[in-house]
């Protein structure tokens, strides 16, 4: 964008003379955490892990390889039979410990994921919160697990449906919420019974090596590894691994597509939650006061770095000034900053000088294709990888900037004329995880969200989660089901015994 754009915050907020997020010996091991121990690699390179406040290496971890894939496959492997046999009520506790665990060291955990993602301090506890209560909600979940009813389906044969683990889950976690992430997998999968290797991203691992080492002596050796490295070595090696039973990732679409061809040969079991492009269906008659401060957080949440976010807002004509302009009065006044410059830092960095090499080639290509920057549009000064908060206007249909996940704090605003365009313009995008629907008739409320392609639509608020509500998309969003119950069954498989009892 011009260099003569409204950015709206005038600079980053930085903080001096303060002490680090996290003291040097409260990082994790530098090591690969595999059999129920930390691990050195089978090479010696290592990968800088970055701070994209500062852009200074904060730590190295290991450049992991296929052969320590390898290895922490064969620990699971040998972990699993007895894993699997334990009870239900003995993985509950186990989980709840977990979660006490967690609690317990609630701070440092907070402290080391802002330290590595850039992310402000309440974005952060909202993070290891919701770890938490991962852990909490699948210990309950999985005492309480249904199939259909035993009964004679057939005349003197009793049918009996089992409930077993998959075996062995690969799971590849992305660099947005790392810790996150890695609960909404690595909870269901020891919930239903599974052993599992994990790889983090590369760029923010410290979290995941973390939760080793925190909960490791819970667990039996090689239930939990952790494998860090590349998603095309290591990622890769898990997908193919002959003994892997199912893989899981949450990532971009482009990795779940390389995750799903190296599954494939296998045949084994694969679930993915990818990228999305959340529409925002704004109708005349929506409070565009509370849509405009709904929106304040569901699309700059975690610097825009989030799969649902409120990032493509479809507005009827009639109010679409009077909603830009309440909307840029909102954004203007987020505060950017680096963790520790006070607890009023709403926005963060983004993650790496590549993506936000990204995010900026998207602002100048979508200025190029006519769209206008109402507020935001560019970088702001260094060092950092420090995005302005933007809303462009007159963004043309079809437009790159509408259609692709920009995964940055950028919101677009498009005009519709009529209900039926804003359900075809909202489902024109090849994502489908989530949209919202904001209006004030119940009736249409019902009927827009059942005609939306996207598997969490929310009416008159959006990103708001929990647990006990099932989280995934459909179309280029991926398949499988994250939290809930329902992701309890995805790591599960279903056996049918049939009795023959006639005499």
């Amino acid at each position: 964008m011009p260099a003569s754009a409204d950015l709206g915050t005038a600079a980053v907020r930085r903080a001096s003379d303060v002490p680090p997020l996290v003291d040097a010996d409260e990082f994790p091991p530098a090591q690969h955490f595999i059999g129920g121990e930390f691990v050195g690699a089978t090479s010696g390179s290592s990968l800088d892990v970055v701070d994209p406040c500062s852009e200074e290496v904060l730590a190295q971890v290991p450049d992991g390889t296929a052969e320590d894939v390898d290895r922490a496959v064969a620990a699971a492997v040998a972990a699993k039979a007895d894993w699997a046999r334990v009870v239900p009520k003995d993985r509950s506790e186990l989980l709840h410990a977990i979660a006490d665990r967690l609690a317990e060291r609630t701070e440092l955990l907070v402290n080391l994921e802002s330290a590595n993602t850039g992310k402000p301090i309440r974005v952060a506890q909202d993070d290891v919160a919701g770890t938490i209560d991962t852990f909490r909600f699948m210990a309950g979940a999985l005492r309480a697990t249904t199939s259909m009813a035993a009964g004679d389906y057939v005349a003197d044969h009793l049918s009996v449906i089992r409930r077993e683990p998959v075996g062995v889950v690969g799971v590849v976690t992305p660099w947005n919420y790392p810790l996150m992430m890695a609960a909404w997998k690595i909870a269901p999968v020891l919930a239903a019974g599974n052993t599992l290797v994990i790889k983090p991203s590369e760029q923010t691992p410290l979290t995941t090596l973390k939760f080793a080492e925190l909960v490791g002596d819970l667990l039996p050796a090689g239930v939990l590894n952790v494998v860090t490295g590349r998603g095309s070595a290591v990622g890769a090696r898990l997908s193919e691994h002959p003994d892997v039973d199912m893989v899981a990732l949450t990532g971009s679409v482009n990795s779940g597509r390389a995750v799903a061809r190296g599954a494939a040969e296998t045949l084994k079991r694969v679930h993915l939650e990818l990228g999305g492009k959340a529409p925002v269906v704004i109708f005349p008659d929506a409070d565009l006061a509370a849509a405009a401060s709904a929106l304040r957080v569901a699309g700059y949440w975690n610097s825009g770095q989030e799969c649902g976010a409120a990032c493509r807002v479809l507005v009827h004509e009639s109010i679409a000034e009077e909603f830009v302009d309440r909307l840029v009065a909102e954004v203007r006044d987020l505060v950017v900053g680096e963790p520790l410059a006070g607890e009023e830092v709403e926005i963060g960095p983004l993650v790496s000088k590549a993506h936000f090499d990204r995010v900026l080639g998207y602002l100048e290509r979508a200025e190029e294709e006519g769209a206008r920057a109402a507020v935001g549009g560019g970088a702001l000064d260094g060092p950092g990888y420090f995005v302005a908060p933007t809303v462009l206007v007159d963004v043309p249909d079809g437009a790159e900037i509408s259609r692709e996940e920009v995964f940055g704090p950028v919101v677009t605003v498009e005009t519709f004329r009529d209900e039926d365009e804003a359900v075809r313009r909202a489902n024109e995008v090849p994502f489908g995880l989530s949209a919202s629907v904001w209006t004030e008739n119940a009736r249409r409320s019902h009927d827009i969200a059942a005609r939306l392609d996207a598997g969490t639509v929310w009416v008159n608020s959006h990103l708001v989660l929990a647990n006990e509500v099932p989280w995934g998309g459909f179309k280029g969003s991926g398949y499988g089901r994250d939290l809930s119950i329902y992701a309890l069954d995805d790591y599960s498989r279903t056996k049918h015994v049939m009795h023959n009892h006639g005499r």
